[in-house]
């Protein structure tokens, strides 16, 4: 059954012209993505790209050790594996789900590859998309060397931007990994933003109580991508809506 472009909820192919999503048409398919879903194996030839519409995707820098590291993430605004608009077959990153979502469209990465070949608009409009992502990497790149608080308030606001309210299904050990720090250090960043009214911990999930006040811990680290997002895809990755939460909940017994 043909997915219709009115019918999806991913920006980056809600916002390219009707002519080229016509080439994408017939072949995507819709596929649930619950958590730790691996859409892509390090090194492994790339068979499909994938188009989120709601949930959060990590994509993740497995070192020579063995261990993990995440280097960058997208939901509903953008597609895994960028290599392939980039005229690659292969990454040496991997790509999993790190919040659940309800859907996201699978492509065959030769439908994409013969269409971006047949429409110059097609292949500008999905390189505007990796652009964005090269800004969030720098960016990334450039929070590294920040306190883990604000670090983590900088990931919080991310994932935050491609859900759906302020609930983020999260455990101290994903967040661990994905930050490459200890648990420890994660435990003690959330015990201290909870304590500043920014989040609130429950079991297994983290709600963001204080954007404007994560924002402002952030700091030079959030936004840049964002509005790079929004100047070259004309979309903003989501609207802004700065909500205060009565920190009335109970508080997570880890």
């Amino acid at each position: 059954m043909s997915v219709f472009q009115s019918s999806t909820h991913n920006i980056l192919l809600q916002t390219m012209s009707a002519e080229d999503y016509a080439h994408l048409e017939p072949h995507l398919i819709r596929i649930p993505l619950p958590v730790r879903l691996q859409l892509h194996v390090a090194a492994d030839t790339i068979e499909y790209v994938y188009f989120p519409e709601d949930g959060v995707v990590s994509i993740v820098s497995v070192t020579l050790e063995g261990t993990s590291c995440e280097v960058g993430l997208f939901g509903r605004e953008g597609m895994s594996e960028t290599a392939t608009v980039l005229g690659t077959d292969r990454s040496p990153h991997e790509a999993y789900v790190q919040v659940a979502g309800a859907s996201g469209l699978r492509l065959p990465v030769d439908v994409l590859n013969e269409a971006m070949d047949q429409s110059a608009t097609l292949r500008t409009h999905l390189l505007h998309y990796v652009q964005a992502m090269m800004i969030q990497l720098s960016s990334s790149i450039a929070a590294a060397g920040q306190t883990i608080e604000k670090r983590l308030a900088r990931w919080l606001l991310m994932c935050g931007d491609r859900i759906d309210g302020d609930e983020i299904g999260l455990t101290h050990d994903f967040i661990a990994m994905m930050l490459n720090v200890r648990r420890p250090g994660v435990s003690v960043a959330l015990d201290q933003l909870e304590n500043q009214h920014l989040i609130r911990k429950r079991r297994g999930t983290i709600v963001i109580v204080d954007q404007a006040g994560l924002k402002h811990l952030a700091g030079g680290s959030y936004g840049l991508a964002e509005r790079e997002y929004h100047r070259l895809l004309g979309q903003p990755l989501k609207k802004t809506v700065i909500k205060y939460e009565a920190d009335d909940g109970p508080r997570d017994e880890r």
